[in-house]
């Protein structure tokens, strides 16, 4: 069984704290249970080897290491536990999966839940004449939960629908053998890890306490956490975001690229990077691809993308933050105006959220199921307005902002509301922002120096693409990088770049996990990161 602390509903927030020593002593007492519980399957196993003789005892059993190890090559056809239909009715299949669930009818029947991703088919075993044993059912009742077990069995139809798996038929169980026993003990229950808030708040109201699983539990125990439905759902909604990425930037003329992690200097400027030493000579991670993706369009690229990790050494404890995440980059010639820039991720993120919600319909349903989400509200052409209204749109609701500052959190909230009761989308492009807090490679306004030709995109009234017009002359790149104290000795092979003739161009950057965040309203950005990476976290 899982522990059975009651999580703190709260913990969301993104530290991690040592265990206290009251938590030292409860997991020792867990390890103990677990030595204890491992005896006990040992000698339940041990029993059903000296029991009676089982004319079917090939049926059943664990695999020997020996046969584990790509011994021979099969041509076995498994079937996946998704694709088990009405259609297969009365077929042999061969399925592999989770033990999700495991349970006893008597001595001479048995139940078990197999998962695989986030299907679940239900597989019963009777014991008959010359198919199933006793002793067959009484190995898979042995079993612990979360183990990973080979079946063979025939498909069928009950009469009554199906209320425990996803798929609507079930399997009668002719084989089984386990492939890896899961320990008896599991740190978090799989489904604890899967219950929603509104599961538990119930359940309290009813005099029943359920145990709730906190943030840094499931990080903790993440290979667990994964296999809910919800982070299932997740993880395939993501994969999904990269491969529109992709082919909507490659169906417009772009070329993937892949620049250096490695640099000499900080991409995007301040202090707020990885150091290291890179034989003998001062480097960093990079906290964007910026530079290099520009010299890749001063190379003769007309338009690039990159899918890429990216480093920020921020102490930002927040609920959208990570020193790690995936980096969704664009660069473009710009033949006139920077508006081209944002025409491409207007037509971008329409088409990734059409998708999403035409192709993800099932992944969608799972994470709703945990955590509650409305469908995002989004406008066919992308409304698009200037720093300057929004600040105006500000003022009117009684919000003084500085007009030549940069929006803080709390503000774009704001603003997000009062654009979604004035124009019906939760998502939208703000540019023109003042050249004070973008960074020292944007091109100024024509008209108004202090403004610039920048935007930021917002969803849900959260921030999660900042993109601009580059400065691509590089006697005015070396003065803005000397303005915003650089040290253009660590950049100049990038402003070198400009030297040689270079286009007029601009782009932008998202984070992928933010996307996903906001997209399925999220509450906190470590729900969308495989294994996070925070001020406060390098492992798992």
């Amino acid at each position: 069984m899982s522990s059975e602390e009651s999580m703190n509903p709260a913990a969301e927030e993104s530290g991690e704290k040592k265990p206290s020593k009251k938590e030292l002593a409860k997991l020792e007492r867990q390890r103990k249970r677990q030595e204890a519980a491992a005896a006990s399957a040992a000698a339940a196993a041990a029993n059903l080897s000296i029991s009676v003789d089982d004319p079917l005892a090939a049926s059943y059993g664990e695999i020997p290491l020996n046969d584990l190890q790509s011994k021979e090559v099969s041509a076995a056809i498994w079937t996946p536990v998704k694709d088990l239909t009405y259609e297969l009715k009365n077929n042999s299949v061969l399925i592999q999966g989770h033990a999700q669930a495991i349970r006893a009818v008597g001595k001479k029947m048995a139940f078990l839940v197999i998962r695989e991703e986030c299907f679940t088919v239900q597989c019963v075993l009777t014991v008959a004449r010359d198919l199933v044993s006793p002793q067959m059912v009484k190995f898979v009742t042995s079993l612990s939960r979360e183990s990973i077990v080979d079946i063979e069995g025939i498909v069928s139809v009950p009469s009554q629908p199906i209320t425990g798996a996803s798929q609507q038929v079930e399997i009668q169980v002719r084989k089984l053998y386990c492939v890896n026993k899961a320990v008896p003990i599991l740190p978090i229950n799989i489904e604890d890890a899967a219950r929603s808030d509104a599961e538990i708040e119930k359940a309290l109201q009813a005099g029943e306490q359920l145990v709730r699983v906190n943030q840094d539990t499931r990080l903790n125990y993440r290979v667990l956490d994964l296999r809910t439905p919800a982070n299932q759902g997740i993880f395939e909604v993501q994969c999904q975001v990269e491969e529109i990425f992709r082919q909507f930037l490659l169906s417009n003329g772009f070329r993937g690229i892949h620049t250096p992690k490695l640099i000499a200097g900080s991409s995007e400027g301040g202090a707020a990077v990885f150091r290291l030493d890179y034989k003998g000579t001062p480097a960093c991670l990079a906290q964007s691809p910026q530079l290099h993706k520009q010299m890749a369009i001063c190379g003769g690229f007309n338009r690039v993308f990159e899918i890429g990790a990216v480093y920020r050494a921020e102490d930002s404890f927040t609920h959208r933050h990570l020193c790690e995440f995936i980096g969704l980059d664009v660069e473009m010639r710009i033949k006139k105006h920077y508006s081209e820039v944002m025409d491409i991720v207007d037509g971008l993120f329409v088409k990734m959220f059409d998708t999403l919600n035409e192709k993800c319909g099932k992944e969608l349903e799972a994470i709703n199921k945990q955590y509650p989400f409305e469908k995002l509200k989004y406008l066919r052409k992308t409304l698009r307005l200037t720093f300057e209204e929004g600040v105006h749109m500000l003022k009117e609701a009684g919000i003084e902002v500085d007009p030549f500052g940069d929006l803080n959190t709390e503000t774009e909230r704001k603003l997000g509301q009062l654009v979604l009761e004035k124009y019906g989308t939760e998502f939208y492009i703000l540019h023109r922002y003042p050249l004070a807090v973008r960074p020292f490679y944007t091109m100024p306004c024509h008209d108004n120096s202090k403004y610039s030709n920048s935007f930021d995109v917002f969803i849900r009234g959260e921030e999660i693409i900042s993109g601009a017009q580059r400065i691509h002359v590089p006697e005015f790149l070396t003065e803005r990088a000397q303005a915003c104290g650089i040290d253009v000795s660590t950049v100049s092979t990038y402003i070198d770049a400009f030297r040689y003739g270079a286009p007029t161009h601009g782009g932008f950057g998202v984070g992928l996990e933010r996307v996903v965040m906001l997209f399925c309203a999220l509450n906190n950005i470590r729900k969308t990161s495989l294994f996070p990476r925070d001020p406060q976290r390098i492992a798992p």
